[in-house]
């Protein structure tokens, strides 16, 4: 019988969530989800100082707004610290570890004096074959120790096959007789990570190429403790334009995925953007639906070769990865009204311009003029800057379209006064009317149309484009529209010389 696929994100709680880690949930959840297996959420905490509730909120937080659901924990690491040292303990009893009394002054000594010689420091097993008389006598004396996981004292190697590297070979001679727990009895992140997923009884461990070098350890772990080898599948890494590693500390909050939210990103765009650096199908696809994404995922799809995460920190276009910023906006021109809708409501409340009746009596209105404009925004904050003249009587002007469509044509001063009582005076206040009205007045005016319509474009919305002027007219309605025409006219005494 085949067994359960079992997998886990284990995300440290030293800040928050950055793309890197929501990558790597995403493929463990992508393929939990492909396989109909278990995705499990264990919190690695056991750094007491770096570590916050904070943190461990924020995870959580950003992991519910791209939707990754989990179906067990969150777990803490912190709880099963007496399961991790009682490991170190049974490996002890088995001859697979030992305890170590040297002190971390003659490790140092031995290491400077490695490099003087040009040679790469090992431990060298001093304290291995201790007989039981020294040990005891040591630990009478009070002597501090750490414990050591013992390697196998014949020649041989560590091989395993990587899903995406293939086979990967790590020499014994290439290894030492690596720490498991401190001497302050704090055991570390490869006996804990380990002792965990055999708890867990995962079967698979999709996590970085940065863990790659820890696996050779870790396998010889999993055999001293006698427990079944999981699958191992290391992505690629994902770097900045200049090939350095996204991190944290490099590039700030410009990885975070609160970043994204917070800047007006769907999380369904955001899921499908971050999947697709370092993984593709045969045929190339970038848009990809949940459920199609989740038939299309496997792990074979991961390539090896590092993808970038192109970050425009300082450009005045883009404020990050301009493919992102590209998928985002095809979700938000396609996605269903209603799908949308929250998000445009979570920017007007966060604006201070939500009104109540968008919800109730005015929500046919909110949803079509939701429809009407979203086709040239990109996030859904435009919803907020450039088109914030559709929910607020206050708005600001585009200064270049004010300064090309408005201020450059004196007369409009008169016209647009002229053109309002000429709007106001149409009963039947539709795009077709309306249109009429203004192709009229040009041609009276012996203008080209184009002067009214970008002009009043400019007054009525504060942008240089946009939808249709006719169907802006009507989303707007007869009295605001009428009503910003002749407040437009102060536009040329503000910007007086």
């Amino acid at each position: 019988m085949k067994s359960e696929v079992i997998v886990r994100f284990p995300p440290s709680p030293t800040g928050y969530l950055h793309i890197g880690g929501a990558r790597t949930a995403i493929f463990n959840w992508l393929f939990a989800q492909k396989m109909c297996g278990k995705f499990i959420l264990r919190i690695e905490d056991t750094d007491a100082e770096r570590s916050s509730v904070e943190s461990i909120q924020g995870i959580i937080e950003s992991l519910k707004w791209l939707g990754i659901t989990w179906d067990e924990g969150p777990y803490f690491q912190s709880d099963f610290i007496q399961e991790h040292l009682a490991a170190a303990r049974k490996l002890i009893d088995t001859g697979h570890a030992y305890k170590c009394f040297c002190s971390i002054e003659e490790i140092e000594k031995k290491r400077r004096a490695a490099v003087e010689q040009k040679i790469t420091f090992k431990y060298d097993g001093t304290c291995r074959n201790l007989s039981s008389d020294r040990i005891a006598a040591k630990q009478a004396a009070g002597i501090p120790y750490s414990i050591r996981l013992k390697l196998p004292a014949t020649e041989g190697a560590i091989v395993f096959n990587d899903i995406v590297y293939g086979t990967i070979e790590k020499k014994y001679e290439d290894l030492e007789d690596f720490v498991i727990v401190r001497s302050n009895g704090q055991p570390l992140y490869l006996l804990s990570n380990a002792v965990d997923d055999i708890r867990d009884k995962v079967t698979h461990i999709i996590r970085g190429q940065d863990g790659l070098v820890n696996t050779p350890k870790q396998i010889l772990i999993y055999k001293s403790l006698g427990a079944p080898i999981p699958k191992f599948a290391h992505m690629s890494l994902t770097l900045d334009p200049q090939k350095a590693k996204i991190s944290k500390r490099t590039h700030g909050e410009l990885v975070a995925v609160h970043f994204y939210k917070e800047h007006g990103f769907l999380p369904w765009a955001l899921v499908n953007f971050l999947v697709r650096l370092g993984w593709s199908t045969s045929d190339s696809r970038d848009i990809f639906s949940k459920q199609e994404l989740i038939e299309a995922f496997s792990l074979e799809g991961i390539g090896r070769a590092n993808s970038i995460f192109d970050i425009r920190k300082n450009d005045p276009k883009y404020f990050t990865d301009p493919k992102a910023i590209s998928i985002n906006a095809h979700y938000l021109r396609t996605l269903p009204l209603e799908e949308i809708e929250p998000y445009v409501r979570e920017q007007l409340e966060k604006a201070r311009i939500w009104n109540p009746e968008f919800k109730t009596a005015k929500r046919r209105w909110f949803l079509d003029t939701i429809d009407l404009i979203r086709s040239r925004f990109h996030v859904t904050t435009d919803f907020v800057t450039r088109g914030r003249a559709y929910f607020d009587q206050d708005y600001p002007i585009d200064p270049q379209a004010l300064q090309k469509n408005v201020l450059k044509h004196e007369k409009l001063k008169e016209w647009f006064p002229m053109l309002a009582q000429r709007l106001d005076a149409i009963n039947d206040f539709t795009a077709q009317e309306t249109e009429k009205t203004i192709r009229a007045m040009a041609e009276e005016l012996n203008i080209k149309v184009g002067i009214l319509t970008n002009g009043v474009r400019a007054a009525l919305t504060g942008q240089p484009a946009g939808p249709g002027l006719f169907d802006i007219l009507i989303i707007l309605g007869k009295s605001r529209v009428v009503e910003r025409l002749h407040r437009a006219a102060s536009l040329f005494e503000r910007n007086l010389p």
